[in-house]
């Protein structure tokens, strides 16, 4: 009776094991932006927290939405950061993905040498470098100011770039005044131009509105946007259990970037050469992070998409996505 049971335990581990061996795959490959919701999946890489479900687990960085567009279409990633309105036009489009979690939730303002500009309306007027045309953040501050009763082709001077670290460099030149960024590339500018810590001299950079306050107070509702998260993308939906523990070790190395922004900021530039080490420490402290799976996220998802499906459908693929979309 006795080696029936150890022989029976014997099987039972070998079962286990081989089913181990099946989960675990030859390559995962992780893509996101230079922008925040892109770090944990670095930390992740850094500390060895997949090994556990692949052989080897890669970064690859996209610098553009058409890029990261490319990377779906083409199968260039497992999981990818995705700002949301780009996840939910590519499902709408037919592209096999999902949206794991919403993790960005606050990540733009205007950075500004007119300290008094406290407020959008106070840039009527003024010519602002803009980042990523038709994509965030120009989706986000054009709603905010046609609810502010403006128009945002008319009453302001939009300087569209390829990307934000094109309009930190045209603001730390000085060939323009005022720009729209997404953190870190706001914190690495401040730092570049000695505008952040303050000090005795006047500095060269100011933050100006944060377009987060401006959304709940144009819109009545919470200063937060559903902005960027992780989706998973082609047969790895169907990996129920990588996904699982994708999951799990995003919220934990998500934790560890908000808890230790010194040793975040060294571990990113390890990856990332074009950020910072100390503007990416300083950027954690003005970034609303916060891991909220993308079904718990829907209504805010919903209230978000609504309102772009009413001033611009295109920014979505023209609908709300169905129960699908949200893994």
């Amino acid at each position: 009776m006795f080696k029936k049971i150890i022989l029976a335990l014997a099987l039972l581990f070998t079962i286990n094991a081989g089913a181990d061996e099946v989960k675990k795959v030859e390559k995962l490959i992780l893509s996101g932006p230079m922008a925040s919701v892109s770090h944990p999946l670095i930390h992740m890489i850094e500390t060895g927290a997949l090994n556990d479900v692949a052989e080897k687990v890669e970064f690859k960085l996209w610098k553009s939405p058409d890029e990261l567009r490319a990377y779906t279409l083409r199968g260039g990633a497992d999981f990818i950061a995705v700002p949301t309105n780009v996840g939910a036009n590519l499902y709408n489009k037919g592209v096999d993905i999902k949206l794991l979690n919403v993790s960005v939730w606050g990540i733009l303002n205007i950075l500004t040498r007119d300290k008094t500009k406290k407020t959008l309306k106070d840039f009527v007027g003024c010519e602002i470098a803009m980042p990523f045309r038709a994509d965030m953040p120009d989706i986000v501050f054009e709603e905010i100011v046609k609810k502010q009763g403006l128009d945002p082709k008319k009453d302001f001077k939009l300087r569209y770039l390829s990307s934000p670290i094109d309009a930190m460099q045209m603001l730390i030149l000085r060939r323009v005044d005022h720009a729209l960024l997404a953190e870190p590339a706001t914190s690495i500018a401040l730092r570049k131009t000695g505008s952040f810590p303050l000090k005795i001299i006047a500095p060269d950079l100011y933050r100006g509105p944060d377009l987060q306050k401006e959304w709940g107070e144009a819109f009545k509702v919470e200063s937060k946007i559903p902005e960027a998260g992780i989706a998973v993308i082609g047969d790895m939906i169907k990996n129920e259990y990588i996904v699982k523990r994708f999951n799990e070790e995003y919220a934990k190395s998500l934790a560890w970037y908000k808890a230790n922004p010194k040793e975040a900021g060294e571990m990113m530039v390890k990856t990332i050469p074009m950020l910072d080490a100390e503007g990416v420490a300083d950027s954690i402290a003005h970034v609303q992070l916060d891991v909220v799976s993308a079904k718990d996220a829907k209504k805010d998802l919903e209230f978000f998409y609504d309102i772009l499906k009413s001033n611009n459908p295109k920014t979505i693929g023209g609908k709300l996505p169905d129960e699908g979309f949200y893994y």
